[in-house]
């Protein structure tokens, strides 16, 4: 028998027209998302929280599946089209915008409730594809996408030869999903401040060593 949560509902998605609804449901959703995961989490306790019926949530993100999207992509805006937007990364300075960019992804990674996120879709793998799929959409695909987008931009202007922008901008990214990320997913001690300032350093540094031209 299908859960209420699992009812089909029409998807008319998108943030709700009141700004502070829409705050306070979002923030409800990644807290519910995190304590329970998604297959767990539940849009009544969700609804109740931030103080709205059911339909509200399911009037403006579809399903759970779609405001559990919504998150995902309210996060990824403060890494790269954040809050000056990729837009306005000159790309006759790439290395000080790589060094933001760089900051940003790893300070996203690093959250918890990020993290969270990670161990939630993992454990929904194979359950739930659709759920996943929104994931990589709003989240790495997203991101890759638009660094690729400054990549291509650095590269017209001479200040990087990029090749093939999607792959070169995954291999920015993974630089930061190595040990750290890897020890945060297991809950273990994370990197200090200073670590991390010394990585994206060093990403950056070997990421123009690859594809500067000294311009």
């Amino acid at each position: 028998m299908a859960q209420k949560d699992d009812l089909p509902q029409k998807p008319q998605r998108g943030r709700p027209r009141d700004p502070e609804r829409g705050r306070r449901i979002l923030e409800a959703a990644r807290s519910h998302f995190y304590t329970h995961g998604l297959e767990r989490a539940n849009v009544d306790a969700i609804a109740a929280e931030a103080g709205v019926s059911k339909m509200t949530i399911y009037s403006n993100f579809g399903s759970k599946e779609g405001l559990f999207e919504a998150v995902v992509r309210e996060r990824t805006e403060h890494v790269v089209g954040g809050v000056a937007g990729v837009e306005s990364l000159d790309p006759n300075q790439p290395q000080k915008a790589l060094l933001a960019i760089g900051e940003r992804f790893l300070a996203l990674a690093r959250e918890e409730d990020a993290l969270g996120k990670f161990r939630s879709v993992y454990g929904a793998a194979g359950a739930q594809p659709e759920a996943c799929r929104a994931f990589y959409r709003e989240g790495p695909e997203r991101l890759n996408g638009e660094l690729a987008a400054y990549l291509r931009r650095a590269d017209a202007a001479g200040t990087l030869k990029v090749r093939h922008p999607l792959q070169t901008a995954s291999l920015f990214l993974s630089m930061f999903l190595g040990d750290g990320h890897i020890r945060g997913l297991l809950m273990l001690d994370m990197p200090d401040a200073k670590e991390e300032r010394a990585l994206v350093r060093e990403a950056v540094r070997v990421f123009m060593s690859a594809y500067g031209t000294g311009v």
